[in-house]
């Protein structure tokens, strides 16, 4: 049962308390393998061998899950109970971190990552709908602060600690670190969360299907592309297939009855271009990242705890902007704000371009790293108030879930395009052969974050998008 003092009173109560224990821990957790791999990869490489594509994998195969499974991991929720999905997509999610520590080799590592990726995306959405239903309303907005501002951390910690953990211990540390508290949650989780389920659940397993597919076969093809050749049949194969599949996703979704993405949503031009952004965004950043973690290694010669530490500048520039984002953008608007974030970072990237070669000083990088983390910063903060007043509310669920998704579907598509620029260009045979990759991967990155910022201009302004939901409110009505 609901505890009582979570209605009673204006606190938490005690079964808000734990859930916002259990959820922020989980999240933590989830997000912090997005980035923790990062200052790794030089190590595994050594351990395990491999090359370029084989790394972009170990990235790839958790991000790309995550994004293609994690508004059918909500949907799943909805229908079955929340807290059981929960609670299978944790156990999920440990078990697939303790099977990437024990891989001995880069197949098992990247089917293991594969794996977390699933249990993320089970586990991620629900986080928010259990504490949702375990929050009282009036104190929502301190619970999903705490929620935010914890998986923020694992944004900015994920290199440093990924650094630390590879350096003074091993690289298989970066993973054994979820296990113990994975089974520490499960028992928690089963005695101190409440079940709960949607009135009216949505489970579209054949688009679904379609379109992880489809990104698939995309992402596929753009790694194998160099190592393979661009005319190669796999290539091909996955590059075209891939299109059509996800063509037919989308002609799928316009007649589904209960689709996982309903299409009329992109008749909002604040839902399209928020998205755009956010898919563009992180490929330049997350693409970025996964570069220049290995350039601070490979060729300015960091430990792995040392690159984690110099990228904070970048990393953990959120903890301190974004908290002041928020209150200008709810004293301006948020339009404003995202745009000028993804200007800075887009700059950022660029004069990292200009100034990296295998001499550049830390205190030269320093600039560019702060401008790229207060870019980013000003990004987060109003992104999902953005998203969320883009549709009408019954359908802000499902428009977080696409928002998600759209992230993480940068980041996959981040890594396989710019390591694709990278390959192309350079390669690991040299310091003047990374940095001839690195440059042109990060005017690329530049180009594609500032093209989000096009795209978030295009937003429409706080007075017009108050109109513009209040007709969409007419528009997306449910139909029957």
């Amino acid at each position: 049962m609901q505890d009582s003092t979570a209605n009673s009173t204006p606190g938490l109560g005690s079964t808000g308390v734990w859930t916002l224990v259990i959820t922020s821990v989980a999240g933590f957790m989830a997000s912090l393998d997005n980035l923790v791999v990062t200052t790794a990869l030089p190590s595994i490489r050594a351990h395990l061998g491999g090359g370029l594509s084989d790394l972009e994998w170990t990235v790839s195969a958790y991000t790309l899950t995550f994004a293609v499974l994690l508004m059918l991991g909500a949907a799943l929720g909805d229908r079955f109970g929340r807290r059981r999905l929960f609670l299978g997509g944790l156990a999920v999610f440990t078990a697939g971190s303790a099977a990437a520590a024990l891989a001995p080799g880069l197949g098992v590592l990247i089917g293991a990552r594969a794996v977390q990726g699933a249990g993320a995306a089970v586990m991620m959405p629900l986080t928010l709908t259990l504490l949702t239903a375990a929050v009282p309303a009036a104190r929502r907005g301190l619970a999903f602060g705490i929620w935010s501002g914890v998986n923020g951390l694992a944004v900015a910690t994920g290199p440093l600690i990924g650094g630390a953990l590879t350096q003074h211990l091993s690289w298989q540390w970066i993973f054994w670190l979820n296990v113990p508290v994975g089974l520490l949650l499960l028992p928690l989780a089963f005695l101190r969360l409440t079940e709960s389920r949607a009135a009216d659940p949505r489970l579209d397993l054949p688009g679904t299907a379609l379109v992880s597919s489809g990104l698939f076969g995309i992402v596929f093809g753009l790694i194998r592309g160099n190592a393979d050749g661009w005319t190669s049949t796999p290539v091909l194969t996955g590059l075209i297939a891939g299109g059509v599949l996800l063509v037919a996703f989308v002609r799928y979704e316009l007649r589904a009855a209960q689709p996982m993405l309903p299409m009329r949503l992109f008749r909002s031009r604040a839902f399209s271009a928020v998205n755009a952004a956010s898919l563009l965004m992180f490929l330049g950043m997350f693409g970025s990242i996964f570069l220049i973690s290995q350039y601070l290694q490979g060729v300015l010669g960091a430990t792995p705890t040392e690159a984690g530490v110099r990228m904070l500048p970048w990393t953990a520039m959120p903890l301190i902007v974004a908290p002041i984002a928020g209150i200008l953008s709810d004293r301006i608007g948020g339009r404003g704000i995202v745009v000028a974030g993804l200007t800075m970072q887009g700059i950022g990237l660029a004069m990292f371009a200009v100034i990296a070669n295998h001499t550049t000083s830390y205190t030269a990088q320093v600039p560019t790293l702060i401008i790229c983390g207060i870019g980013m910063a000003l990004y987060f903060a109003p992104t999902a108030s953005l998203v969320m007043a883009s549709v009408a509310p019954h359908e802000q669920g499902i428009a977080s879930g696409a928002n998600n998704a759209m992230r993480e579907l940068g980041g996959a598509l981040g890594v396989a395009v710019l390591s694709t620029v990278f390959s192309s260009n350079g390669g690991y045979g040299s310091h003047r052969s990374f940095t001839d990759g690195l440059v042109p991967a990060l005017y690329v990155g530049a180009a594609a974050v500032l093209a989000g910022a096009v795209c978030a201009f295009l937003i429409p302004r706080r007075r017009r998008a108050a109109a513009a939901s209040a007709d969409a409110g007419k528009v997306l009505e449910p139909v029957g």
